[in-house]
């Protein structure tokens, strides 16, 4: 475990704010922030659960029993919007095992994947399957997985909207890549009544999307899902061993992953971000960032200002 995560829970232990099953109280008051989709009004948690990799460990009974603890945790303790993919292996089938030995034990969480086929015709068939492998008699959200066959797959998702066997719809992009693509899709007066979400790579170390794509989508009304927030581990390593701030405790950081959480979903436009874990620690380590206050733009400039000269 790396040092300030294990301070973390070592403070938090020593305080009493570890229930007997491991998650603190703060976890479960209802005080949580909240962004809205902005064409439905639907009320999401700022922090979601992303599933890349991490759920993706196949058959192993073991393995799966661990990542049913991290979404009972997910769910238990604020957490709902879910996002997966056909293209992460094993990870939907892993989730329709979680949920369903979960059951009506859990909150009912905003179910999200991706069509991700470059035939037209193929999409109706994956998107069935991830039905099948969720559990789920519809989904909350379907995307399109990295604009494969973005046009086509459009038109199905709109019929299946109207059908009402999709609830939103969205595009996604990730590695910071696609950008220009992304806009002009966000940008087309035909396509853009048709979104509801866009989903790319926003963190501190990765800012191109304040340029256009997060104004783009404010001004577009569209929700933004955040990928990659922590670059895949990337950004805990390169801050490994670096001191956070002192004032990072102004907005109640006590991590580096909790101070880039909350530099993320501070922006006005971020709906919510979706880091990825295998671990319960670190998912209840995620979910403080559910409460207390998020910065401001001075104290975002600051943040930035930071990470830049370390």
């Amino acid at each position: 475990m790396r040092p300030d995560r294990r301070k973390f829970l070592q403070t938090a232990a020593a305080t009493g704010a570890l229930l007997a099953t491991g998650i603190p109280e703060t976890i479960a008051a209802p005080d949580i922030h909240l962004r809205a989709i902005p064409t439905t009004g639907e009320q999401l948690p700022v922090i979601g659960m992303g599933t890349w990799i991490t759920f993706n460990v196949g058959s192993d009974l073991r393995l799966r029993d661990a990542r049913t603890e991290v979404l009972r945790t997910f769910l238990d303790n604020g957490g709902r919007f879910i996002d997966s993919s056909p293209m992460y292996g094993a990870a939907e089938d892993v989730l329709g095992y979680a949920l369903k030995r979960l059951g009506t034990s859990v909150v009912k969480p905003f179910a999200a994947t991706k069509v991700w086929t470059r035939r037209k015709s193929n999409g109706p068939r994956q998107m069935a399957k991830s039905e099948r492998l969720w559990g789920v008699q519809r989904f909350d959200l379907m995307q399109v997985h990295n604009l494969v066959e973005w046009r086509g797959h459009l038109e199905t998702l709109a019929d299946w909207k109207r059908q009402g066997r999709v609830r939103h719809l969205g595009i996604t992009t990730s590695h910071g890549g696609r950008h220009e693509e992304m806009q002009a899709v966000m940008s087309d007066p035909d396509i853009v009544p048709m979104l509801d979400t866009v989903q790319f790579t926003y963190n501190i170390v990765d800012r191109a999307a304040e340029a256009r794509l997060l104004p783009l989508a404010a001004e577009r009304g569209l929700g933004v899902i955040v990928n990659r927030p922590f670059q895949r581990g990337g950004l805990i390593d390169l801050f490994a061993g670096k001191p956070l701030p002192a004032w990072a405790e102004e907005i109640e950081a006590a991590t580096w992953p909790q101070f880039l959480l909350k530099f993320i979903v501070s922006h006005p436009a971020v709906t919510c971000a979706i880091p990825a874990t295998s671990r319960v620690d670190h998912m209840i380590e995620n979910l403080a960032v559910l409460r207390g206050p998020l910065p401001d733009a001075a104290m975002r400039r600051r943040m930035a200002d930071y990470v830049r000269a370390l």
